[in-house]
């Protein structure tokens, strides 16, 4: 692997904060985006905790909790946030399918690579792409995040610090969780021709390959560690607080490490 110059890195990503955040159709994406967040901490959020506290839906929420492992979410004292949690978990691995669909195949198409290949090397260009979506994911991270802490010190300021503290560690896990899904989006990029193709393929990848791995793993029940070829294997166990730092951390590391390094290969190697 060549050498990789980290100013031009930081330009390249900061280019994909530029495209999100300063064009037409990168704002039009953070205002449905800024809508739909707005009407979740509206209700399933702002209501959290006068629906966890009534004695009909606690009581439903312990059996169902329980049931599928979610339980010890009942015993945080910030409501909002376990009910963030639980959103944020699973919403934005789905939002970055989205996000994250155009890194490369736009420029492809319209042959500025081959322009800016003239001042960057393609593992700038595709490590830089993919820093800059990470970027935008935790920029959108800290703002709802931020937002959840504010709805629940309105409610009851005294949590305030310990909100913060445990928003923080929300972050954290958060973000790891979501790299795997914007490497994935990384590797389709490399070949796929339209960024609407990357999404169906994603799609595909995730339908079609738990099928596939489904029937493999009930003739052979060895073959279900093919699960952990698909990135968010481990959510169902970060939901309930029930996954070990392996789980939680190393498995998602890992299947992004290993998606960059094909997406690597494939791109070094193809046509601009």
């Amino acid at each position: 692997m060549t050498q990789l110059h980290p100013q031009r890195l930081l330009k390249i990503a900061q280019f994909e904060l530029v495209r999100l955040f300063l064009t037409k159709r990168g704002l039009l994406a953070v205002a449905a985006f800024a809508i739909c967040w707005l009407l979740i901490l509206r209700y399933p959020i702002g209501q959290a905790v006068s629906l966890i506290s009534s004695p009909e839906i606690a009581e439903l929420a312990q059996q169902v909790f329980g049931a599928i492992g979610l339980s010890k979410l009942l015993d945080w004292p910030e409501a909002e946030l376990a009910m963030y949690w639980l959103i944020a978990l699973y919403s934005f691995p789905s939002f970055c399918l989205f996000l994250c669909s155009d890194q490369l195949v736009g420029d492809k198409q319209r042959g500025t690579l081959r322009f800016l290949s003239l001042r960057a090397t393609r593992n700038e260009m595709l490590f830089g792409r993919f820093l800059g979506q990470v970027f935008i994911l935790a920029a959108l991270l800290i703002v709802t995040l931020v937002a959840a802490v504010a709805v629940m010190a309105f409610r009851e300021p005294a949590l305030l610090m310990t909100g913060l503290s445990r928003s923080f560690m929300l972050f954290c896990y958060l973000l790891i969780a979501v790299l795997p899904f914007i490497a994935l989006m990384t590797l389709l990029n490399t070949f796929a021709r339209s960024a609407r193709l990357t999404v169906v393929l994603a799609v595909l990848f995730f339908a079609g390959g738990n099928i596939v791995v489904g029937l493999l793993s009930w003739q052979i029940p060895a073959m279900a560690i093919l699960d952990y070829i698909f990135p968010g294997v481990q959510l169902d166990q970060m939901a309930g607080q029930n996954a070990g730092l392996f789980n939680s951390l190393a498995i998602p590391v890992i299947q992004t490490v290993v998606m960059l390094a094909l997406a690597q290969r494939i791109f070094v190697r193809s046509s601009l």
